[in-house]
């Protein structure tokens, strides 16, 4: 009896999980490869050592190493604007900034490597950026700005200015991922812990929330 074939979809699902599979450790590596030695300095070949595939592959799921150093740049985005999408103008202002920085706090600690890319990109003229930061992203930052607009028209924080708001917090969180050796440094730690990202969250909150003219939520 002849065998049957299996249905298409049930052809693409295994391809599919793999491709998936190598997609997340290409990217993965590159994210480290990208850290330690910048754009000029990393190339498709040790980042595909690092991860142990054939320089091939990386060529085709990305195409070059500008294709991965974009993918990785778009990835590092796309987390930290998840994070940003919840904020509603129907939240607690105290409740949902609190957690937003702890959040934020907590992303630099998982993903130290990340925020360093990106810091590197926009240091060096952000050319990579440009795909990414167009007018759909400008709107998008309009929308979150117009969210502590709200809370402001309805007396729920201070007015303040919600674009150099948000810029105060994004670089506060990343801080400690971006200057993590300085502050090691100078608090004569060898790395930073769980407990000193919370104690930094402590402190964030505190101070961006006061000067809203909010109440910090107990911790």
């Amino acid at each position: 009896m002849k065998k049957l074939a299996p249905a298409p979809e049930q052809q693409a699902k295994p391809a599919g999980r793999v491709r998936q599979k190598n997609v997340v450790a290409i990217l993965a590596a590159a994210e480290e490869e990208f850290a330690l030695h910048g754009f000029k300095g990393t190339s498709m070949n040790t980042i595909a050592q690092r991860v142990g595939l054939p320089k091939a592959n990386l060529h085709y799921y990305f195409g070059n190493k500008q294709g991965l150093y974009v993918a990785v740049l778009d990835n590092i985005l796309d987390l930290w604007e998840d994070t940003f999408n919840h904020l509603s103008v129907d939240d607690d202002p105290a409740t949902a900034l609190a957690a937003y920085i702890r959040s934020k706090l907590e992303f630099s600690r998982k993903n130290p490597l990340a925020s360093r890319i990106f810091a590197m990109e926009v240091i060096r003229g952000g050319d990579c950026l440009t795909s990414h930061f167009n007018q759909d992203y400008r709107d998008w930052f309009r929308g979150r700005a117009a969210v502590f607009q709200a809370w402001m028209d309805a007396g729920k924080i201070d007015p303040i200015d919600p674009a150099h708001l948000i810029f105060l917090l994004w670089g506060s969180t990343q801080h400690y991922a971006d200057f993590a050796w300085q502050v090691c440094n100078l608090t004569e730690r060898s790395r930073l812990l769980k407990a000193d990202f919370d104690q930094a969250g402590d402190v964030l909150v505190h101070i961006i929330l006061k000067g809203l003219g909010l109440t910090p939520p107990a911790a």
